[in-house]
């Protein structure tokens, strides 16, 4: 799917990633997102966030700069389709860690990300590629 919106614009118009949404534009990242160019975002669904209540990560995610380093670390500062994401081993994230990427055949759209697998894939914008995970990424 192609949209003319940036990949922030689209995280916000798509219902099962509201919790992402909130925790970008809490953090303070939406910006940076928004101007960033070509980038691949590994969006956590509600469900994801969910699974975290009452968790350290989540209490994590409630602070601005602890949410950042999460944040960014589910995103690569390159645009990779699926098509290309198959054929990595491993991506580096804005972060600065490294996600493994592995192929599943089972799966719908064939792909784990660390340990997460890609309910949705190549939901594409002006500046980047999202690929919509199960599990919040954690550096």
């Amino acid at each position: 799917m192609k949209f003319n919106l940036d990949v922030v614009e689209i995280v916000s118009h798509i219902d099962e990633l509201s919790r992402f949404h909130s925790t970008i534009v809490a953090a303070g990242l939406a910006d940076t997102l928004k101007n960033a160019q070509a980038i691949t975002l590994f969006a956590p669904e509600n469900e994801a966030f969910d699974k975290l209540q009452g968790s350290t990560i989540m209490s994590a995610l409630e602070d601005a700069e602890k949410a950042k380093n999460i944040l960014t670390y589910h995103v690569v500062p390159e645009k990779l389709v699926a098509s290309n994401l198959r054929k990595e081993k491993s991506v580096t994230t804005m972060q600065g860690a490294t996600l493994k990427i592995e192929e599943h055949r089972w799966l719908r759209h064939g792909m784990k990300v660390n340990d997460a697998v890609v309910k949705e894939a190549d939901i594409e914008g002006t500046n980047g590629v999202i690929h919509i995970i199960d599990t919040v990424l954690v550096p």
